[in-house]
This record gives C-alpha cells, structure tokens and sequence, in this order.
C-alpha cells in the first residue's frame, strides 16, 4: 500500500481508501501489521474529533433496526455516521455472516454513511481486536459519529466501554432481560439504558421494564456523579425515542466535560497493553524454542499428564530463553 497517498485519500473522504486501510489493519501478515502501524501513525493527529457511540444488546434486542433508525435521525441533523458493526463468528469454521448491510439498508446506500462489519474471530468482550484501529481511520476519514455495533452476546459484552465515550445498552420488553440486567456487569458501564421495541402489546411491558432498570440503576454507583445512567424508551420500527437517545447522549458528553480527555487517555493505555499481550502471545507462538514442544506440551495437558499451568510456565521458560 503506498502510504502517502492512502493518507491523502482518507483524509479527502475516499471510502474506497477507508474501506482497504481497515483491511490493511486487520491483518495479521506482518508486513501488513508494520504498514498498518505506520498507516495510523501518520493519521493520529486528525483522529479525536468524533462523538464515540457503543451500542450493545443480547441478540433480537433489535440493534441493527435501533442502529439504522438512530443513523437516519443523525444525518437528517446534517451529521455523518460510521457504523462499525462486529458480527460472531462461527466456532467450528471461524467465518461469519457479515450481514449488517442487508439489515440498513438506508445507512448502506446513503452518502454520508459508511458500514463496515468485521467478524470478532477469536476476541471476547464484543468487539474485535482491531475495532479500536478502525475506530481511528473513521474518524480520520472526518465522520462526526461513530457507531460500534458489538456481537449481541450478553452480560460479557464489556470491552466496548472501553473504545467510547457513551456506551448504550439496549434491552427488550418481555425477554428475561429485566433479570438480567439488574446484575452487575454490563448494566455498571452502561451510560445510557433503552429498553427498545415500546410499542404495541410490548408498549405496557417496556414502560414496567424501564421502571425496573431505574429502581436497579439506583442502587449501582454512577460513572461520575454528574451522570446517574439514564433509562429511555423507544421504538425503532416507529421511530420514537430516538431523537430523545441522541439528546441523552450529548447531555452525557456534556457532563463528562474535562473528564473526556482523562476517559480516552485511559482507554488508549489499556488498548497499549492489550496489544502488549497478544503480540507476546503471538510472539511466543512463532518463536523457534517454543513451536516444537507446542503440540507435544499440548497433548500432555489434554492427557491430564501436566496441569496447564505447568505447561504454561514450560512454554514461557523456552521462550524467555529463546
């Protein structure tokens, strides 16, 4: 890839080039991971000026449907909006479906939209390893908004809080979610709750569902004292509270205030050292001492012949010594 000129061209707004820098980062050929680095490198100074949205939900909560809603209402206010859409992939065959086009349909088409899914392979939490580089191309590219779909796989669905600003949290009427939620976990890190699908002869339920979120969220600690989490209703199929979500967003980026700068410093720290993590793996995994005892110290432990941490502590020896 010729650096320079994919620069230019993200900076200019060419979704082709956003499009192929996000594969390029996504790699994990190592000349692709050097070229990636030194790609982001370069565009770090025009990264910071978008509003960071996670949206997170169990599956059928109705998140694409919310998503697509929310994105209209965002362009209509003159905005542009970048989805970033992470799709489960399969256990057995590591693909995944990638379907969030077909499901918006209006962001997919529409000129100050952009959608790029991602399958999340081997990562936990939500997100996929390379979420937060894509988030950083976005916004080098001059959207106002960037929207990061997680998996939709419940309670473990936590890492996005650590990419965003505001972290959304949808839930459904009527789908044991009311149980769920008053657990700690997700609901903590939750900035905003919407309990979606308030409509028809869910409208009734929503309303008693919500009122439970508050009655939960009350007793949890807030974020920041300024911010108690908010629990908002709405219906993406009629388009109500949507606009009432992005008001509850702004007034939450307002309350963060200076703490913004203090959110997203330690979010980049922590991103430092999850990478430090997997390049060790990765690295440990490649090394010469390590890959010939890696299938015989593997096959001890399926045996019950070493615990794994025995096997683990023999893996780092060799490669400390390697």
């Amino acid at each position: 890839m010729d650096i320079e000129a994919t620069v230019a061209a993200i900076g200019a707004g060419d979704r082709r080039a956003l499009g192929r820098a996000i594969t390029l980062v996504e790699s994990v050929r190592a000349d692709h991971r050097a070229q990636a680095t030194e790609l982001l490198q370069r565009l770090l100074p025009d990264t910071g000026q978008a509003r960071r949205i996670g949206i997170s939900g169990a599956p059928g909560v109705g998140k694409s449907t919310f998503i697509e809603a929310f994105g209209r209402h965002l362009i209509e206010q003159g905005l542009t909006v970048a989805v970033l859409a992470v799709d489960p992939s399969s256990a057995r065959a590591g693909g995944s479906i990638l379907g969030d086009k077909t499901r918006m349909p209006f962001l997919a088409r529409h000129r100050s939209a952009f959608i790029r899914p991602t399958p999340a392979g081997t990562t936990l939490g939500g997100v996929a390893r390379r979420t937060a580089d894509a988030l950083l191309l976005t916004e080098a590219a001059g959207f106002d908004v960037v929207i990061v779909e997680t998996v939709g796989v419940g309670q473990s669905e936590i890492a996005v809080a650590d990419l965003v600003d505001t972290f959304v949290l949808l839930l459904s009427p009527g789908g044991g979610d009311d149980l769920q939620g008053i657990k700690r976990g997700i609901m903590e890190l939750a900035d905003i709750v919407v309990v979606n699908k308030a409509d028809g002869a869910l409208a009734d339920a929503a309303g008693h569902a919500a009122a439970d979120y508050r009655a939960a969220l009350a007793l949890m600690r807030p974020k920041i004292p300024e911010w108690p989490a908010e629990v908002l209703l709405a219906s993406a199929l009629n388009d109500t509270g949507i606009a009432e979500t992005w008001d509850a967003i702004q007034r939450h980026r307002d309350a963060l205030g200076n703490r913004l700068a203090d959110l997203r410093a330690g979010q980049a720290t922590r991103r430092m050292w999850a990478e430090v993590h997997d390049s060790l793996v990765d690295a440990l995994r490649q090394d010469t001492q390590v890959k010939p005892l890696l299938a015989k110290v593997e096959r001890a432990v399926g045996a019950g012949e070493i615990t794994p941490s025995a096997a683990a502590a023999k893996l780092v020896g060799a490669f400390r010594r390697g």
